[in-house]
């Protein structure tokens, strides 16, 4: 039985040692089983709020204030130990750079095992069937010769599928998908935006999608948020915000598209 209300809703501002204001009560609410789109150039704080929804902010030097209800706990105030039960099982992250997320010196099985057991997966015996129904769900190689390699053996798109399938692992009702397809060929962010489009739909899986890329937010996400400067200043259904944007950053950057594609 689910919750009443939103899966996530938050208002938070985020200082950094030597950077205040990074955030400045910036809302957003995502409702279960929702893509939605948040938009922002460089520096407008996007990574910023994906590590604090996290509560991971403390890595870089960051401090959050105000509050993240998550299935209807506040996550601001849960300990350490706690949020080590959420992150990984109930809210994952996919980060930009799949290369360097994933350690070189170590085979994909044993990387994809380490995550399966580091939030409780069941013994290995169960994990090996499981991480091969996961492999061929994202159109990876549903076999043990494939865990045998090294991530330098991957492309850069299989590599980020690879990332994909390890934030997958144990069904997250929230995946945080921080500028996913950044390093990705025109092609490859095609394929990969498609697999969000179905792993969404398959495992009802709500997906805060980060990018700069407006186009590629537009075919995906259902509703769109735009940060700037910290905070955001507009947030509705894609294509309200793409047909009539109301504050004048959204239009700067709708204008600055080679079509608008909802008109």
């Amino acid at each position: 039985m689910s919750l009443p209300g939103p899966l996530l809703n938050l208002r938070l501002s985020v200082d950094y040692s030597n950077r205040p204001g990074v955030l400045r009560h910036a809302a957003l609410q995502i409702e279960r089983s929702e893509i939605i789109g948040l938009m922002g150039e460089s520096g407008s704080g996007k990574s910023t709020l994906a590590l604090a929804i996290l509560k991971l902010l403390r890595y870089r030097g960051g401090s959050a204030t105000g509050e993240i209800h998550f299935k209807g706990r506040d996550l601001m105030r849960l300990s350490e130990r706690e949020m080590r039960q959420v992150r990984g099982r109930e809210i994952a992250l996919v980060l930009q750079s799949p290369m360097s997320a994933l350690n070189p010196a170590l085979k994909i099985g044993t990387q994809l095992s380490e995550a399966w057991r580091a939030h409780g997966g069941p013994p290995r015996n169960g994990c090996v069937s499981r991480l091969l129904d996961l492999l061929k769900s994202v159109s990876l190689p549903a076999e043990e010769s494939f865990l045998r390699r090294y991530p330098q053996e991957l492309s850069v798109g299989q590599a980020q599928r690879l990332l994909i399938t390890m934030a997958i692992l144990h069904g997250p009702a929230l995946l945080v998908a921080d500028e996913p397809t950044s390093a990705l060929d025109v092609i490859t962010q095609s394929e990969i935006l498609q697999l969000f489009a179905r792993l969404n739909r398959e495992l009802n899986m709500a997906i805060l999608f980060i990018s700069h890329d407006l186009l590629s937010t537009a075919s995906l996400c259902r509703r769109i948020a735009i940060l700037h400067r910290g905070e955001i200043i507009e947030f509705g259904k894609t294509e309200q915000v793409f047909r009539n944007p109301v504050h004048a950053y959204t239009r700067r950057l709708i204008e600055a598209l080679p079509k608008n594609p909802f008109l």
